[in-house]
């Protein structure tokens, strides 16, 4: 009977650490670029501000929303990005719905490889700043080399930022962990 009981312990706590584990990925935000216009050349929408807005953080989400028949997304080198080079693209995203996650600080540099549309200012530089606290981590490349392709999240709901907050998820998930804790006492106290 013990033994059954010391497993049931062991699966519990592996349960709960699990949970627990999932909080530093549930802080991450979604932003959706251009907000409502999303990522196109009409209506005059300034990436540069849209981006100065926003408090990019590693673990975010750049989700690129634009009608595939007239756009892209092309992740370039900073060189590239100011001169609207689009000759050798780190990565090139054609969806029409795309969704880059944020893996390292830094500046990640995005523009749409369309000729004349990156000089029209369809093109943006998602900048992660250091936080306090942030350990300095080595990095040989800006952004990792994703897929050619990357299918895209849906995006639902909105904060005051645009940002979809996965705030109640961690609620929800520190609500579930303590309740397993909770229950375990309960159950192998007795």
């Amino acid at each position: 009977m013990a033994s059954v009981k010391t497993t049931a312990l062991a699966l519990v706590l592996t349960a709960t650490a699990t949970l627990l584990s999932l909080f530093q990925i549930s802080s991450a935000a979604v932003y959706k670029v251009g907000d409502s216009a999303g990522w196109t050349t009409i209506g005059n929408v300034d990436y540069k501000t849209w981006a100065a807005t926003k408090t990019f953080q590693v673990g975010d989400i750049i989700h690129f929303e634009y009608s595939s028949q007239f756009h892209n997304v092309i992740r370039v080198t900073h060189r590239m990005y100011r001169a609207c080079n689009s000759s050798a693209p780190l990565a090139t995203y054609t969806t029409g719905n795309d969704s880059i996650t944020i893996t390292t600080r830094g500046h990640h540099f995005f523009f749409c490889g369309v000729p004349g549309h990156c000089q029209a200012g369809q093109k943006v530089d998602i900048n992660v700043l250091r936080t306090i606290g942030m350990s300095p981590t080595p990095s040989v490349s800006a952004f990792p080399p994703p897929p050619p392709s990357v299918p895209a999240a849906k995006v639902n709901g909105s904060s005051p930022n645009n940002a979809v907050s996965l705030k109640s998820f961690k609620s929800l998930l520190c609500n579930l962990a303590l309740s397993i804790v909770v229950f375990a006492v309960f159950v192998f106290a007795a």
